[in-house]
C-alpha cells in the first residue's frame, strides 16, 4: 500500500525497467503541439529543481480538484519528500511533513476506474489481451477493448491510468476510500499499482528532478521539499513559463508509435514512448 506511513516494500519485486529505446523519429511540427488548460498544470518548484505535472480530470475528477484546491490553498508549499524509494516513487503532500498527516478536507472516494466513452480524447496505440493501451493528453491509459461497449448499459468500457515513469498518484490507507492530500510521483514504472491507487496526471517536464530526490524510509534529514507550488493560471503573466506538450492526436505520435512497435515487437509498452514538451 502507498499509505500516509509506510508502503509494502515487497511490492518492489515488481519493478521494470523502461527498455533503451533508438533514436527518436523527426521532431514535431506546428501541428503536433497543443496548449494545455492553464488550471490543470501544477507547477512544483523543488530545492532541486522544477517540475510541471498536468493533471486529466477526465480520468479522476475529485482527485483532480482536491490538488487544485490544496495547491491554491498554499498547503502544499513546504512540504517534504519524506518516503522516496528509488526505482519506484517519491511520496509528499503531507501538511505535517511526517508521513502521518492529511488536510482538513474529508477523505476521497477512489476513482481507480474511470468511464471511456465514445468521445473521450483517447488516442489508442496497441490492442493487447483484448486491451487496449494508448494516451489520454500525457497520462498513459489502459482500457477495455472498445467492442465491449455493445454489451454495457452506459455503451461505455472501463479505464485507468496506467503507473509509467511520471505517473502522479494519490496515496492512501488500506481503506480504498481513504485517499486525501498524500501523493507520489513515479520514478520508474509499476504497473501492479493499476486500479489500486488513483492516478490522476503526469510529470511533463521535471522527471530528472523527481530521480534526483534524496531516497529513503523514511527519508533522513534534511529531506527535499517542494518550495512552492501553483496552477499556472494562478502564477503572474510576466512570470509565468509557456508550455506546450505534445498532442497525442497529432502526426509525430502516430509516427513514434508506429517505430516503437517496430522496434520492440511483442515487447512493446506504452510506457516505452516519451512525449517531448516545449517550455518558453
Amino acid at each position: 500500500m502507498i499509505r500516509s506511513r509506510a508502503l509494502l516494500s515487497g511490492l518492489l519485486l515488481a519493478a521494470v525497467s523502461a527498455p533503451a529505446m533508438a533514436a527518436s523519429v523527426a521532431g514535431p511540427s506546428e501541428r503536433d503541439w497543443r496548449a494545455p488548460a492553464p488550471e490543470t498544470i501544477m507547477v512544483i518548484d523543488t530545492n532541486k529543481g522544477r517540475v510541471l505535472v498536468e493533471l486529466v480530470p477526465e480520468v479522476a475528477p475529485a482527485h483532480v480538484a482536491r490538488l487544485q484546491e490544496l495547491t491554491r490553498a498554499g498547503v502544499y508549499d513546504g512540504r517534504t519528500f519524506f518516503r522516496v524509494i528509488d526505482r519506484f516513487m517519491a511520496q509528499t503532500g503531507d501538511p505535517t511533513n511526517t508521513g502521518e498527516g492529511a488536510s482538513d478536507k474529508p477523505n476521497l472516494k477512489a476513482e481507480f476506474t474511470f468511464r471511456r466513452a465514445a468521445d473521450t480524447a483517447f488516442v489508442p496505440m496497441a490492442a493487447p489481451a483484448g486491451l487496449e493501451v494508448g494516451y489520454l493528453k500525457s497520462l498513459p491509459i489502459v482500457s477495455q477493448a472498445w467492442s465491449w461497449s455493445d454489451m454495457t448499459a452506459d455503451k461505455k468500457v472501463s479505464a485507468w491510468g496506467t503507473y509509467c515513469p511520471g505517473v502522479v498518484g494519490m496515496a492512501r490507507d488500506e481503506d480504498n476510500n481513504s485517499a486525501n492530500s498524500q501523493f507520489f510521483l513515479m520514478r520508474q514504472p509499476y504497473p501492479s499499482l493499476d486500479k489500486r491507487y488513483t492516478a490522476f496526471g503526469r510529470v511533463v517536464a521535471g522527471l530528472d528532478v523527481v530521480r534526483a530526490i534524496k531516497t529513503g524510509e523514511p527519508v533522513p534529514a534534511p529531506q527535499d521539499q517542494m518550495l512552492k507550488v501553483r496552477l499556472l493560471s494562478d502564477i503572474p503573466e510576466s512570470e509565468r513559463p509557456k508550455v506546450r506538450l505534445i498532442d497525442p492526436k497529432g502526426p509525430w505520435f502516430a509516427a513514434e508509435t508506429k517505430r516503437l512497435r517496430a522496434l520492440k515487437g511483442a515487447d512493446f509498452s506504452v510506457c516505452d514512448i516519451d512525449p517531448p514538451v516545449e517550455l518558453r
